[in-house]
């Protein structure tokens, strides 16, 4: 009764904006967020705009690796 892959896995999205500005040291930190994708609807990588913290702002948070 065991399922093969499940179709909805966890994911990380991470602030684009506070990772341009770490190079520069500018940021405190980097925002990131845990989310649920399907992998059977979505095939490419998400990207949300989220609020982050760091940049007091909406940005762009996209899909990293684990």
């Amino acid at each position: 009764m065991a399922k093969g892959k499940d179709a909805r896995v966890k994911v990380i999205l991470e602030c684009t904006g506070c990772v341009r500005k770490s190079v520069n040291k500018e940021s405190r930190g980097i925002s990131r967020y845990i989310t649920q994708q399907n992998r059977h609807n979505t095939l490419s990588r998400l990207e949300l705009r989220k609020f982050c913290p760091y940049c007091y702002r909406h940005t762009i948070h996209g899909e990293i690796k684990k």
